[in-house]
This record gives structure tokens, sequence and C-alpha cells, in this order.
């Protein structure tokens, strides 16, 4: 089992106490630090203003990035929804066979 460990961070200049396994706190501190930049650019584009709406910003720039990762030069996102779609499409053709049985 793993240590927990107890971290004092700093984004925008506010200190919060987190807790994370021993073995992940070098990932913790560097999800930290982009955290606190993209706030950071967020708030000194000007168009955003108010801790708690730059926070949300900031989440949503970091999902919209997650779900248009490019690896191997495919986007990820749009495979995920081509294949709902087959699964979809399969699973109508697959109704209409189950009657046969």
């Amino acid at each position: 089992m793993s240590d927990i460990k107890q971290l004092d961070v700093t984004i925008m200049g506010r200190e919060f106490r987190v807790a994370c396994p021993a073995e992940e706190e070098e990932t913790l501190l560097e999800a930290v630090r982009m955290l606190d930049t993209k706030m950071h650019e967020i708030r000194e584009s000007g168009k955003v203003i108010g801790i708690e709406k730059v926070a949300i910003m900031a989440a949503l720039n970091f999902a919209h990035e997650y779900l248009h990762v490019e690896a191997g030069g495919f986007d990820i996102a749009a495979y995920q929804r081509r294949i709902n779609l087959m699964n979809a499409t399969l699973d109508a053709a697959l109704q209409d066979q189950a009657e046969l049985f």
C-alpha cells in the first residue's frame, strides 16, 4: 500500500492542501503547474473575470484538449464517435437477427 502525502500547493496565489500517493507527487505538482499557467493565461486575456470562471474555463480548455488529442496522426475523439456509430449500427442489425433464433 502506498503512503499518502499531504502537499501544500499554490494556484492563482491561493494555497490548497491536497493529498496524493507518494509516488504520484511529481505528477501532481506538474498538474498544478499546468493548471496555474493555464489560469494565468486566461485571466491575462482579460476576457474572463472571477476566479471561479477562470477555473471553469481552464477545466474546459483541458477537457477540450484531452478530447482532441492526436496520437499517431489521428483524432481519438473522432474515432470514438465512429466506433460508437458502428456499434449502434451493429446492435440494430443484430436486433433483427435475434428474431431468427
